[in-house]
């Protein structure tokens, strides 16, 4: 069994938790937060974008609560730290559970810039655990599935892609820009890393956006410049009126086949239209939550080094994230 200790238990923290308890293989066995009353268990009077997040009191018989995170990292019982703390707390965080040995699940972004980013990587190259930045989206069975069509080439070429990520304002830390980073670095960033693991690191970005509430880009509509042409778009926000649902979408237009994924269809999210019909595609029911807490939990077990997402990917989406704000700054492309 491997034991792990949850840093942070808010939204995030909570899905976290929630996603532990459907892998077999996984026990949390600690938990850690600044706030007295999550500590000691009680998550009520949470929040939460994806219907996730529904316990409310944990089993503390058999997990231990405490307000300081430095004990749960240097706890002889904790085998994976999982920090989803607010953005700002990840590099010292997961910089001293990686000195302290352990093997590290730190939530995305890793940091509000690429610079901070770094030191976590630079961290985790040298650290006896093994470390992995928590990029859902390459997880979820719909994505998981684009990304082996496009890899097989089993419609042909992508002539086109959208992907269009978009909610109203979350509550709380997210609104400080200086803090969270904007949509652009914390929600917008699950599309830009997404692109990067399909097509690689694109030459160059053309962005237009605005802020409306953080004091950063708010929402933003890029253009990523790949050679061969293809028409890669991705937009993202949470500028939407109060009330408007978190929403993910994609449209791929491949030579012989268009996918079309939204998430507000709860029965038919994954079509595939081609020679004038359309199929629905059934996936796996696994969130990405649970993929990427199983597929890492299954590494600390085989000691096998994850390589699915590493931290120097989340390096690399947020540096293209920065070059999209720059854009945005000077209106013009933006190289990479």
């Amino acid at each position: 069994m491997t034991r792990i200790g949850i840093i942070g238990l808010g939204f995030m923290g909570r899905t976290h938790y929630e996603a532990y308890q459907k892998i077999p293989e996984a026990s949390v066995v600690m938990v850690a937060d600044q706030d007295p009353k999550r500590a000691s268990g009680d998550l009520s009077g949470g929040w939460g974008n994806l219907g996730t997040g529904g316990f409310q009191q944990l089993p503390m018989d058999r997990i231990r609560g405490t307000t300081k995170f430095q004990e749960l990292i240097n706890d002889p019982d904790v085998d994976i730290v999982d920090i989803c703390v607010p953005t700002p707390g990840h590099v010292d965080l997961t910089i001293e559970a990686l000195r302290a040995g352990k093997n590290v699940m730190c939530e995305k972004p890793l940091a509000v810039t690429s610079a901070e980013a770094r030191k976590i990587a630079a961290a985790a190259a040298s650290a006896r655990g093994f470390f992995m930045p928590a990029m859902c989206v390459r997880f979820w069975p719909e994505w998981t599935w684009l990304k082996r069509a496009i890899a097989e080439n089993h419609y042909g070429k992508v002539r086109s892609a959208n992907f269009r990520r978009v909610a109203s304002m979350p509550v709380g830390w997210f609104k400080e820009g200086k803090i969270s980073g904007g949509a652009v670095v914390d929600l917008h960033v699950h599309d830009a890393d997404f692109i990067y693991y399909c097509f690689g690191k694109p030459h160059g970005v053309y962005s237009r956006g605005y802020s409306k509430t953080s004091g950063e880009i708010d929402h933003l509509v890029t253009h990523y410049l790949y050679d061969g042409n293809p028409l890669i778009v991705a937009e993202g926000g949470w500028a939407m009126a109060d009330g408007f649902p978190f929403s993910a979408k994609y449209i791929v237009n491949f030579e012989r086949a268009t996918a079309d994924f939204d998430s507000s269809r709860a029965e038919k999210p994954l079509l595939l239209y081609g020679e004038g019909k359309s199929e629905t595609i059934e996936v796996s029911k696994t969130d990405g939550f649970i993929g990427e807490l199983s597929y890492f939990v299954e590494c600390v077990k085989t000691h096998t080094k994850p390589d699915r997402v590493t931290a120097d990917d989340a390096v690399m989406g947020l540096s293209i994230i920065e070059a999209e704000k720059k854009s945005i700054e000077t209106g013009q492309v933006q190289m990479i």
